[in-house]
């Protein structure tokens, strides 16, 4: 019996078809249809296709119109005559540019007005001797009256003019007398001047007696002064609260002074 050997065929090994290499077939086939320059990128991975379509440009470019001839030459030639008709502006090399600008003087406000001054107060002699003399006949109280030594007494005339000017602390005017501020005033009216306190003009004369003493004399005790109006009777700036006024002498044993 004789043996019959037959081998078995394998078909030949095909590579895999997957939907990648499906993909590329398809693209491979439609090379022709879509151009020279379409270009298929496949990824390695198989994660992505890329396709480029270009439109070809082997078409017969008999058909496009040919552009203008442009003369440069004579565009060249009318710029430049225009350059050349222009007029010529000129700088010097250090110009110097000048603004005037306005002067602005901001004006100053008004100042306010000033208050009208006060009036100056001005004493004169005469003024003083006839307010004294207007005091001494409207002042002088009923129970007060001027002593009739007064007349013809230059003294008692003067002093006489200031009845019912109040006493001041240190007072030697018109506008309020101490003791002895209004005794220096009044012999300052004659032109003889006294010191300026009782201590002081209680030396300033001769002491002469009670029954020698005469209207004028000024009349003294330990801190006050005063003139003696003849009689018992003197005038004087008593104290605060007073006024200056005649009265009787009140001192016991009082020093006349005769000055001159």
């Amino acid at each position: 019996m004789s043996e019959c050997t037959n081998q078995a065929r394998h078909r030949a090994a095909r590579r895999p078809s997957t939907p990648l290499t499906e993909l590329a077939n398809a693209a491979s086939e439609q090379m022709g249809t879509v151009g020279r320059r379409t270009a298929v990128v496949a990824a390695s991975s198989g994660l992505m296709v890329s396709m480029i379509a270009v439109p070809s440009y082997a078409t017969d470019r008999s058909d496009t119109p040919a552009l203008a001839a442009v003369d440069t030459a004579a565009l060249t030639a009318s710029a430049r005559a225009v350059l050349n008709t222009s007029p010529v502006v000129a700088s010097p090399a250090e110009a110097v540019f000048t603004v005037d600008a306005p002067v602005i003087v901001a004006e100053k406000p008004a100042p306010p007005p000033e208050p009208e001054p006060e009036p100056v107060r001005t004493r004169s002699t005469a003024r003083t001797a006839e307010r004294a003399a207007t005091t001494a006949t409207t002042q002088a109280p009923a129970s007060n009256p001027i002593p009739q030594s007064v007349s013809g007494n230059a003294v008692l005339e003067i002093a006489a003019r200031y009845v019912g000017v109040p006493y001041v602390s240190g007072g030697s005017t018109p506008d309020g007398f101490d003791c002895s501020g209004f005794t220096s005033y009044v012999y300052a009216q004659l032109g003889i001047s006294l010191p300026r306190t009782s201590s002081a003009q209680r030396n300033a004369g001769t002491v002469v007696s009670r029954a020698d003493a005469q209207p004028g004399d000024l009349i003294w005790s330990p801190g006050h002064i005063g003139i003696y109006a003849g009689g018992n009777q003197m005038i004087d700036a008593p104290r605060p609260g007073k006024t200056v006024q005649f009265r009787n002498i009140w001192q016991s044993s009082p020093t006349f002074i005769r000055i001159g």
